[in-house]
């Protein structure tokens, strides 16, 4: 079970859920890995789940275990308990970078927002630079929502994706504690591909 690909006899496109806004590591996981499938995110692990339970969408892309902190909860349970099948699974390399609105410098910046498992791959750095740690839902929604917030003091955690996304300037990149982060995604689908 390492193949996310196509299956060889199906050459239609579906939809993958994924957990995130666009430009989340699970997005840029999508377009990577399964480019044929529209993506279409959803604000929490089990509402992408349920989006295959439901049939609105095909199948999901979770991720369930990263190499520096362990588990993804409470994405591994919800799809341990999911009823669904895991179909594949792969690991991709994770780097997250410190980005805020054009013109903001990193002396300037008071507090960090990001998903609480991004947050953790990076607590070495956060604590050296001294900031104000806030959880989100999302670490693409964090960069969305410094975005709309225009304010030079506050900054994201998200993949480099995200700033471009958004519009933001990346003040330091690999922020991730371990250069060799990286996090196990599964494919899941109410049946066998």
């Amino acid at each position: 079970m390492t193949d996310i690909g196509r299956p060889q006899n199906d050459d239609s496109a579906g939809r993958v859920a994924y957990q995130g806004a666009p430009g989340a590591f699970s997005h840029e996981a999508c377009l990577v890995l399964r480019p044929w499938d529209e993506a279409v995110g959803f604000e929490t692990f089990a509402q992408a789940i349920d989006a295959v339970r439901s049939g609105s969408c095909d199948c999901a892309l979770i991720p369930v275990e990263n190499s520096t902190i362990g588990v993804v909860e409470p994405a591994a349970t919800l799809v341990a308990t999911s009823g669904l099948e895991q179909v594949g699974e792969v690991w991709r390399r994770i780097g997250l970078h410190l980005m805020a609105v054009p013109g903001a410098s990193l002396s300037g910046i008071r507090t960090v927002e990001s998903h609480p498992v991004a947050l953790r791959q990076c607590t070495s750095a956060l604590q050296q630079l001294g900031l104000k740690v806030v959880e989100v839902f999302d670490t693409a929604g964090a960069a969305r929502d410094v975005a709309q917030a225009g304010d030079p003091t506050r900054a994201a955690l998200a993949p480099a994706g995200a700033a471009e996304v958004y519009g933001l300037s990346i003040l330091r990149n690999d922020l991730q504690d371990s250069a060799e982060n990286r996090t196990r995604f599964v494919l899941l689908s109410r049946r066998a591909a």
